[in-house]
């Protein structure tokens, strides 16, 4: 069998001609279509989205950063995780914030995406049985996307300064 590696995450999947990768991230469409699932089961479980939808936002852009993800974007999902992981704030109060900075940055760094073999990916989020463990493997996915990232933190730090 055809087997095609996402270059973000290195999820490996059977490769499906069919589909057409989002041209918005470094993914396979592949992939896309597991985080697409892991969404849909996030909009349909009001408190599953409150808990962990915008780390699973944050967390899948800057898994699949490159090719064309624009600065803006990267930046805006990596400060989503910074909020959440070091400042210690409640995913619901990540995105005013965020949308303040969006308003206010004018001109956007350029973090370079680390280089690692990911230990977890949006699929093992899509393989969990309950709300309950979707919500742990999102919050385990997010903080060990985020340490492969640590080479950015003081810069990330730094750009979310200005922000409450």
């Amino acid at each position: 069998m055809d087997e095609i590696a996402c270059p973000g995450c290195g999820l490996v999947m059977p490769r499906r001609p069919a589909l057409t990768a989002h041209s918005y991230y470094h993914q396979s469409a592949e992939c896309w279509v597991v985080y697409t699932e892991v969404l849909a089961a996030e909009y349909s479980n009001a408190v599953l989205f409150g808990q962990v939808h915008q780390r699973t936002v944050d967390t899948y852009a800057v898994q699949h950063a490159g090719g064309p993800h624009p600065d803006k974007s990267l930046d805006v999902h990596l400060a989503g995780l910074h909020l959440v992981l070091e400042r210690g704030l409640r995913p619901t109060e990540v995105s005013p914030l965020l949308q303040q900075l969006a308003q206010s940055v004018k001109v956007w760094p350029h973090f370079q995406p680390p280089s690692c073999a990911w230990e977890l990916n949006v699929a093992d989020v899509a393989l969990a049985s309950t709300p309950e463990e979707h919500a742990e493997v999102v919050r385990r996915w997010s903080a060990s996307v985020w340490a492969g990232w640590s080479h950015e933190h003081a810069a990330v730090a730094e750009l979310v300064a200005s922000l409450r």
